[in-house]
């Protein structure tokens, strides 16, 4: 799956290969090493996201095209984050429970990237019209070396981050009067949250077995490993159904966004 650059063959890779592991088809994870980066299409265009046209609110068609296009590219990218942490951490021997998970998480990415370029394709658009950036594999190379570094930065920065946008972008979707662009936005939420709920679970098994507390060691690989600054507010019910509780994020991002500063 990560040396395939086409995104419609990675996509039926990734479902074939998930169906095989769960009927027992697959019997056990190889030893093969990750590339440091997957195979890209030519298209398309990536820039540094300081470079990126900034989308515009609205019900246009193409304010809805971009939305679309980015939240397509970043699907594409969690196809392979999952596909990479498998591979990447294997010889670590983690239970067969830890595959099961990232295995369902990786082809659930690839159903929602499947699901976004269907509705561009509705739009008479395609994945690679627009650029894109590559923040999402920074991030991945930034925590290579780690597990518990990967799972505090990719589904519980990351990933959490769009359980508090998705719900907003969802609504001024039903605005405009897309209804089917804002079903599969639903479709997502749901799965995402299930996702963070599985990076949780596993950064705190890491934790467990390395003798760390969870809370504490989180904010201190954010705080290392993350660039960027958590931003307020957060989507708190979304979070905690993750079983990610405020005592994680809140410390990071300052004041609660409902009090003012000190």
């Amino acid at each position: 799956m990560l040396s395939a650059a086409d995104p419609p063959v990675k996509v039926a890779l990734s479902h074939a290969a998930a169906t095989a592991w769960r009927e027992g088809a697959l019997g056990e994870i190889g030893a093969a090493v990750p590339p440091e980066r997957p195979a890209r299409p030519e298209r398309p265009r990536l820039l540094p996201p300081r470079d990126m046209p900034k989308r515009r609110a609205g019900g246009a068609r193409e304010s809805r095209v971009a939305l679309l296009h980015a939240l397509a590219h970043i699907e594409l990218n969690a196809i392979d984050l999952a596909w990479d942490l498998i591979a990447r951490f294997a010889p670590l021997a983690p239970p067969r429970a830890f595959f099961d998970d990232w295995v369902a998480v990786a082809d659930e990415e690839a159903s929602h990237h499947g699901l976004l370029t269907s509705r561009l394709a509705d739009l008479g658009a395609a994945y690679g019209d627009l650029p894109a950036h590559d923040g999402l594999w920074e991030a991945a190379a930034a925590t290579a070396h780690d597990l518990l570094a990967r799972l505090a930065v990719v589904p519980l920065v990351l990933e959490a981050r769009g359980l508090d946008v998705t719900p907003d972008m969802t609504r001024r979707l039903e605005r405009s009067g897309d209804t089917a662009s804002a079903d599969v936005l639903r479709v997502i939420y749901r799965d995402e949250i299930a996702h963070v709920a599985t990076g949780r679970r596993w950064f705190e098994w890491v934790c467990a077995q390395r003798d760390l507390p969870p809370v504490e060691t989180y904010q201190r690989l954010v705080r290392q490993h993350f660039r960027g600054i958590l931003k307020p507010p957060f989507n708190e019910a979304a979070r905690s159904e993750a079983g990610f509780g405020t005592a994680f994020y809140l410390p990071l991002a300052g004041a609660r966004p409902d009090m003012p500063a000190a």
